[in-house]
């Protein structure tokens, strides 16, 4: 069967991937095109756009960008209808791939699943509108979505989350039993333990979140700074936002690996906050924006939840410490690192709380069972239409 797949960033690229090993597996004439990254192109897929060349976040951004953003719309429509898939499966990305959805549901009969879903518990609950139009069927992997879309009437299946499969394959690797020594040699880092930075995967990201986190650990004149550097972005983007006098490394396609030597990791929300959970390294999320105070209070008025990140989400309660927005200071950040470090106040329990989140996601094979009931639902849907 043909499958055309579509992700708008780093994680959904990595998620996208994984998927289309499992659909190969369950269908072995299996073949893709996608809109994606690197590794959706290293499975096998004929890669129409780069992610890179999409990822706008913000109004000012996406305004700035609107013409690359509506063009890159209606080549991934042309593209579809040219290909004419047996479906089309989208991943997360929902500002571009709802209208995708809408398109596909408006001017064709390919079906249309979502696998990832946007994240209307957050907000934009109105979103589900569309869904229940559009979308013929919702893989989800966060496990209290089934229970969220059920009240709203729309069906969601829990397959599980792809992440514990990342971190299961990684577990599996050589990378995963050496010695930090190891890692230090290959990267020519000095013998020093480590403060790990996620400052996120896009420009605009890591342009606000960066130079606070390299100020906060400054203080730390006992461990090295080493910045995970995410994918589709130069070691020299980061280098912009390093003072002369900076400790810090940029150490790019190694997060795993960095995670398991740190002894503690400044975070962005996103994906990146439960696999550092999930590798059970001790972290802070720091999520800054321009306009904090602002942006706080927009926060508080708009979104439907208490928390930003994955890990307090899946948990419903506090694990991780967020500071987000105005509350991302160099200072709030320095001190909540401290209480995590080894010897920290708040350690030990937030260790344990790990323990707890991987037991609530379960066991892994996500991509698998998404696979699986992928190609269900597309029998079932191919019976329906010829009983009609």
């Amino acid at each position: 069967m043909k499958y055309y797949l579509i992700a708008g960033e780093a994680s959904g690229d990595l998620h996208g991937s994984n998927l289309m090993k499992a659909l190969k597996e369950e269908d072995p004439e299996a073949c893709f095109r996608c809109l994606g990254g690197d590794l959706m192109q290293q499975a096998g897929g004929t890669l129409v756009r780069h992610y890179r060349d999409m990822a706008y976040m913000g109004f000012i951004p996406v305004l700035t960008h609107l013409h690359t953003i509506l063009g890159n719309m209606r080549r991934c429509k042309a593209d579809i209808r040219e290909w004419n898939p047996e479906v089309v499966i989208l991943i997360d990305y929902p500002g571009f791939n709802l209208d995708i959805a809408k398109y596909l549901h408006a001017k064709t009969d390919i079906p249309v699943f979502y696998y990832i879903s946007p994240k209307l518990w957050a907000w934009k609950e109105y979103r589900i509108r569309r869904i229940r139009r559009d979308v013929d069927a919702m893989f989800s992997i966060l496990p209290f979505e089934v229970d969220y879309f059920h009240r709203l009437n729309y069906h969601a299946t829990y397959v599980g989350n792809p992440c514990v499969d990342a971190i299961e394959a990684f577990s599996h690797t050589p990378q995963a039993s050496e010695n930090i020594e190891t890692f230090e040699a290959d990267h020519h880092l000095p013998h020093m333990p480590i403060i790990a930075l996620l400052a996120g995967s896009r420009q605009q990201e890591i342009r606000d979140n960066l130079p606070i986190m390299l100020q906060a650990t400054k203080q730390f004149t006992t461990h090295q700074v080493v910045i995970a550097g995410a994918p589709g972005i130069e070691p020299d983007y980061y280098r912009r936002f390093m003072p002369q006098d900076s400790r810090a490394t940029v150490v790019t396609g190694e997060t795993y690996r960095l995670l398991q030597h740190a002894d503690a990791a400044l975070v962005t929300s996103g994906t990146a906050t439960l696999e550092t959970a999930l590798l059970r390294t001790a972290q802070v999320v720091c999520y800054y924006t321009a306009f904090g105070r602002l942006i706080s209070l927009l926060r508080r008025m708009l979104l439907k939840v208490k928390y930003i990140s994955l890990v307090n989400l899946i948990a419903q309660r506090e694990v991780v410490t967020e500071l987000v927005a105005d509350q991302m200071t160099a200072e709030a950040v320095a001190s909540n690192l401290r209480d995590i470090m080894p010897g920290g106040a708040r350690r030990q329990q937030q260790l344990l709380d790990y323990d707890e989140l991987a037991h609530t996601l379960g066991q892994s094979g996500a991509s698998s069972r998404a696979a699986r009931a992928m190609i269900k639902k597309l029998g079932e849907m191919k019976n329906e239409k010829r009983n009609k």
